[in-house]
C-alpha cells in the first residue's frame, strides 16, 4: 500500500511555469515605464502609431490564428498543459514557435509606437527567459513524448523563421 495520500501529479506537460504572454507583457510594461512618450500621456505622432500598429496587428494575427490551430487540432496552446499532437500546418510549417514570433513582433511594434528604447533594450532579456525557461522545456518535452515524429518536424522547420 502506498504512503502517498495526495493525488498523483500529471507529468504530461512541458513543466513551463512562466506564462509566455505575461513574460512579454512584463518586460514591455517595464520598458515603457522606463522610457516612453506614453508616460507623459502623449501618444506621439500618428505616423508612428500607424507604423507600429500595422505590424502589431500582424503579430496578433499570428498569435490568434495559431492558437485557433491548437484548438482545432484538439491540443492545448498553454505550455503547462499536455500537447496531444504535433501541428505542422499553417504557420507551424514555417516556424516551430509562430506564437512566440507573433508575440515578439507585437512587442517590437508596440515599443516602436510608444517610442520606448527601454522596452527595446529589455527584449533580449525577455527572449532569453522565453528560450531557456519555455522553449527549451517545450522542446525537451515534445522530443520525449513524440520521439522521431517531433525530431523529424524539428529537422524540417526552423525555430523562428
Amino acid at each position: 500500500m502506498s504512503d502517498h495520500t495526495s493525488e498523483p501529479e500529471n507529468n504530461d506537460n512541458a513543466g513551463v511555469k512562466i506564462p509566455p504572454p505575461l513574460c512579454f507583457l512584463f518586460f514591455l510594461v517595464v520598458g515603457i515605464l522606463v522610457s516612453s512618450d506614453w508616460i507623459d500621456g502623449t501618444l506621439g505622432p500618428l505616423s508612428r502609431l500607424v507604423i507600429g500598429g500595422i505590424p502589431a496587428c500582424i503579430g496578433l494575427f499570428f498569435i490568434i490564428s495559431e492558437a485557433k490551430s491548437h484548438k482545432k487540432s484538439g491540443s492545448n496552446v498553454e505550455p503547462w498543459k499536455p500537447t496531444t499532437t504535433i501541428i505542422d500546418t499553417g504557420l507551424y510549417a514555417y516556424s516551430r514557435n509562430p506564437i512566440y514570433v507573433g508575440m515578439t513582433i507585437t512587442y517590437v511594434s508596440i515599443s516602436f509606437a510608444a517610442f520606448s528604447l527601454g522596452a527595446l533594450l529589455l527584449l533580449p532579456f525577455c527572449l532569453l527567459i522565453i528560450h531557456y525557461f519555455v522553449i527549451a522545456k517545450e522542446e525537451a518535452y515534445l522530443e520525449d513524448k513524440f520521439g522521431d515524429e517531433y525530431l523529424s518536424y524539428k529537422s524540417r522547420v526552423r525555430r523562428w523563421f
